[in-house]
């Protein structure tokens, strides 16, 4: 199975042979490439650029193409704040003055604001990785737009004005609707619907305003032929059960909500489910290995069909790009990534092992040692191996290199004492030369003449 394959299954509650690993990058690609988040959102070259980085570095079995909930807003007039480290803020609401407004909105067009780039985008990607990869298109839900429509006045208005929320969210709903029309024609495969809003609100205020809409947009991605994930940020314990009576094909939530309630809300309704990697105490802040070790908590507390693996929400732009290859590789081989973080846990069994270091100063010829965890099951780990052993063939006789694979003590205490934190890395002449980065093969190429005796 492909990866598409698996998070399609994972989305019909059939059973796949592992869990599918969704990781939600949002702007953090951009930092792959070096780039800030206002130039990636508005550049169909750099999405497609920074995605397909993405999606080499990660494995994913499926990645949205940008995770922007102010596109609609900006569209219908909303004026943003940009930032270089996250996606833009909303800074002003055209209905603040009165619903009256309103009707002066006009519904996106395809050439509207930055639907061309993120059109565009989508189409290349659907084109270069979308054979294996499930591409997810992130709409706003329709109570997140009527909030940066009207502002915060949308709270008192459900008490003092509903009906007049009412058409706005009515309207709402169509705009997210016309949207999702337009990435599923580009040609993605899930229609995330992101709400976060609705967290804030109470159960008995979702029906009333959200729930007839929101289950108009479920059933309208399925009869455009469409899978669809109905996104929450936030506490949303209270609402998760009425979001899954909107008939979505899954939810996904972040931290604040408990995985095994969810999956019981999941399993009620046989939709699917997927988060809730921690994104700044794990993601963030953390190491590798508390990263493997989030993930195999909810590997192991979700079992089951219909999980999918994913950060609670899109992730900070400064994720350490090791901290998400540590989740691929978790993903890929659960039963390696125990024996990193016990042994990561367990400094004390280390100490008894005994390993003696290659004396780097008087080798005979330069030495690439590959710290890995298992190349064999590990694709970002085989993809460093593969490049290692195609660039030794331009040096014949000239160097040697030796994978080292940390699911063995020795090898643990080897990677501490060469000062490498993270897997895969190459090591050249003892000095770590490329963490968790696989390089072209003129750029390690460069790195091994620097080496070499004249």
């Amino acid at each position: 199975m492909t990866g598409r394959d698996l998070v399609l299954a994972a989305l019909k509650r059939q059973p796949t042979p592992r869990v599918p690993w969704v990781p939600f990058t949002g702007v953090h690609i951009g930092s792959l490439k070096g780039v800030t988040a206002e130039a990636l959102l508005k550049s169909a070259d750099l999405l497609v650029a920074c995605g397909e980085e993405a999606s080499e570095r990660y494995q994913p079995d499926g990645q949205p193409v940008v995770f922007d909930l102010q596109v609609e807003a900006e569209i219908l007039g909303c004026e943003l704040q940009w930032a270089d480290d996250a996606p833009p803020a909303v800074k002003s609401h055209p209905l603040a003055v009165g619903y009256e407004v309103l009707e002066d909105l006009e519904m996106p067009q395809p050439r509207s604001g930055r639907l061309p780039v993120i059109l565009e985008a989508m189409r290349v990607l659907k084109q270069r990785i979308g054979q294996d990869t499930a591409l997810y298109g992130l709409v706003v839900g329709p109570f997140t737009l009527a909030l940066h429509l009207r502002g915060t006045n949308l709270f008192l208005d459900m008490f003092d004005q509903p009906e007049a929320v009412g058409e706005l969210m009515h309207f709402c709903r169509q705009v997210t609707e016309v949207v999702a029309a337009y990435y599923i024609d580009a040609g993605m495969d899930v229609i995330a619907v992101v709400d976060p809003m609705i967290s804030q609100i109470s159960a008995e205020h979702f029906q009333q305003f959200v729930s007839k809409d929101a289950t108009h947009i479920f059933d309208f991605i399925r009869q455009k032929g469409a899978y669809s994930s109905f996104f929450v940020c936030g506490n949303a314990t209270p609402v998760l059960e009425v979001m899954a009576q909107c008939k979505p094909d899954g939810l996904s939530v972040d931290e604040n909500v408990d995985m095994v309630f969810a999956k019981q809300v999941a399993d009620r309704y046989a939709i699917s489910y997927g988060g809730n990697i921690p994104l700044t105490t794990v993601m963030l802040h953390g190491d590798q290995a508390d990263n493997m070790q989030a993930a195999l908590e909810l590997i192991d507390s979700c079992n089951g069909p219909g999980f999918i693996l994913s950060p609670g929400c899109d992730m900070p732009f400064d994720v350490k790009p090791e901290n998400v290859s540590a989740i691929t590789l978790t993903v890929f081989d659960p039963d390696k990534a125990r024996v990193f973080v016990q042994t990561h846990h367990k400094q004390a069994d280390l100490a008894q092992v005994e390993l003696e270091l290659p004396d780097y100063a008087h080798l005979s010829r330069p030495l690439i040692e590959v710290i890995t965890l298992d190349s064999a099951t590990c694709p970002p780990c085989k993809y460093m191996v593969d490049a290692t052993r195609e660039v030794a063939k331009l040096f014949e006789g000239k160097i040697d290199w030796v994978e080292y694979k940390i699911t063995e003590k020795a090898n643990i205490v080897r990677m501490q004492r060469l000062g490498v934190t993270n897997i895969p890395t190459i090591v050249i002449n003892g000095q770590p030369t490329f963490a968790s980065y696989i390089p072209d093969i003129a750029t390690y190429k460069r790195e091994i003449e620097k080496v070499l005796q004249p």
